[in-house]
């Protein structure tokens, strides 16, 4: 069976954004006993006066932002094992030191906008799924997103979805979350159809042992995005969605879109996507 997180890296800005991601690693380590690692990422500002006097000055304030957070950490009953002061882009770097650690998981905060919000400002957060080699939970700004009460999972048989969905039964077994398996079709013919709903009730059984409880089971025609944000918003407890990343490049997602990418700007309360499995980095 998968091995559950035991070491996670938790990117922060200092900002609100990062609140519930902070409280969902607590909750973590608290039933599990997983390490913490911290980092916070600051950027270098090139200006023709003065400059080492302010490069300084963002480090000191960076090194300020991750002593808070740790503080914070420990105030609500965690501990952490490291704290991490990087100078770069956020996401590379995340990324980077993700890999140095080999760590099971990514943790990221998100503003939570939607529509065309979300495509002008972009987030740290998409980019970090976008490019990540490791599974990456994000979690939403804002309240009733954490713990989660449902987890709803893609899976379109590919191993990177079998994967996302047993990372989510391994977290939802934590808090009692109850799980939905959702796979999209095309209008099939009814043979083709009870084919597909052997396949996915075959793994419901594979996840039972893993979430302790046998997950509910649903095939719908239509968008897998659509159909997963549809299922992800039924009803008002707090929801986790777990999805496979096929791993397009900027152009193709661009062009065409991915579950993954279409799911986090849908601004939901938390989102597991799992990096494509045949990356040699990726951790087993």
């Amino acid at each position: 069976m998968n091995r559950f997180p035991t070491k996670m890296l938790l990117a922060t800005d200092g900002s609100e954004n990062t609140t519930q991601a902070t409280q969902a690693a607590v909750n973590i380590v608290r039933r599990r006993g997983s390490e913490i690692h911290l980092t916070h990422v600051w950027h270098d500002v090139h200006t023709l006066h003065a400059h080492a006097f302010v490069k300084s000055e963002l480090r000191r304030q960076g090194r300020e932002i991750l002593d808070k957070e740790v503080k914070r950490i420990e105030e609500q009953g965690g501990t952490v094992t490291q704290s991490h002061l990087r100078e770069g882009r956020t996401f590379e770097e995340v990324i980077k030191l993700g890999d140095e650690l080999k760590a099971d998981l990514l943790l990221v905060g998100s503003r939570g906008h939607r529509g065309l919000r979300r495509m002008l400002v972009g987030s740290h957060s998409e980019d970090i799924v976008h490019h990540a080699h490791r599974p990456v939970l994000v979690v939403r700004r804002g309240e009733d997103v954490w713990p989660p009460a449902r987890i709803v999972v893609g899976d379109d048989f590919s191993e990177d979805a079998r994967k996302a969905a047993e990372l989510a039964a391994n977290l939802g077994k934590l808090f009692g979350a109850r799980m939905l398996l959702l796979h999209a079709v095309p209008r099939l013919p009814q043979a083709s159809g009870e084919v597909v709903n052997a396949k996915l009730e075959d793994r419901a059984g594979e996840l039972e042992g893993f979430l302790q409880q046998r997950p509910q089971t649903r095939i719908v025609a239509g968008d897998p995005a659509e159909i997963l944000i549809e299922g992800a918003q039924e009803g008002e407890e707090p929801t986790l969605v777990a999805v496979g990343s096929r791993g397009l490049g900027p152009v193709g997602r661009l062009r065409l879109g991915s579950v993954s990418t279409k799911v986090i700007r849908a601004g939901l309360g938390a989102v597991l996507v799992y990096p494509p499995v045949g990356d040699g980095r990726l951790r087993r």
